[in-house]
């Protein structure tokens, strides 16, 4: 049973992880649509530095993320290794298996939509540029 507490508790660091990154790519993301608004619709003349601003904070939560589903990763890879060690050793049971992690798959998915997000507003092509 420690193994699953253990894995939960990875999955719970993720789930942490992925709350914080989507905060930071959807306010970057907001802050420069909005000054992309006020600047398209003539209420402000260049808005440069809080386009800079959004992207910088949309790319902090990127970065974020990947960093998040690295140690991850790394994390389950040590954990299924020791556990073969242990069913090798005999001290625990081989029945139960670790199943696809849906938390790192919803990880993904974000990384995947804040790159998209990122590349759309440097870029300003897209379906957000």
């Amino acid at each position: 049973m420690s193994f699953q507490r253990t894995r939960m508790s990875s999955d719970r660091t993720l789930m942490s992880v992925i709350r914080t990154s989507l905060s930071l790519i959807s306010f970057g993301f907001t802050i420069y649509q909005v000054f992309e608004k006020l600047r398209d619709a003539g209420t402000i003349a260049h808005a440069a530095a809080p386009r800079n601003f959004g992207v910088a904070l949309v790319a902090l939560g990127i970065a974020m993320l990947v960093i998040g589903i690295v140690y991850h990763v790394q994390f389950m890879l040590g954990l299924r290794h020791e556990r073969e060690a242990m069913k090798a050793a005999g001290l625990v049971h081989g029945e139960s298996h670790f199943p696809v992690s849906l938390t790192l798959i919803t990880a993904v998915i974000l990384l995947v939509i804040g790159v998209v997000a990122i590349i759309s507003m440097i870029f300003q092509v897209g379906p957000f540029g």
